[in-house]
């Protein structure tokens, strides 16, 4: 029968929600643990509160070290919102711009008669 048992990595033993670990085995026939990190929710749109595809779910301190094609995404407010949001705010600016003109093209008619 093979031996189960493990030693944990580091300074305590306590499996605590951050110092969670699963076993390995080494070539050599150990088994030792590998401290699994805690994964992050990702970035989120600022609008909707939908997580954000095409960046990565990383801490806060990570992004630093990415790549910015791994940060962001290439479009209007990129990282920020979604592309249905852009989108949403893309139509309602030029439907308020259109709104304008036919206003003033209305109050040019009114004063002409």
């Amino acid at each position: 029968m093979p031996d189960t048992r493990i030693t944990r990595v580091g300074r305590h033993a306590y499996n605590t929600r951050s110092r969670r670990a699963r076993p390995v085995r080494t070539p050599g026939g150990k088994l030792v643990s590998q401290l699994i990190t805690k994964t992050s929710k990702g970035p989120r749109c600022s609008d909707c509160k939908t997580s954000l595809p095409g960046i990565k779910h990383i801490k806060a301190t990570g992004y630093k070290n990415l790549k910015k094609r791994e940060r962001t995404v290439s479009r209007a407010y990129g990282g920020s919102c979604c592309a249905s949001c852009v989108k949403s705010r893309i139509m309602r600016a030029f439907l308020l711009e259109e709104q304008k003109a036919v206003k003033r093209l209305l109050a040019e008619r009114t004063t002409k008669k």
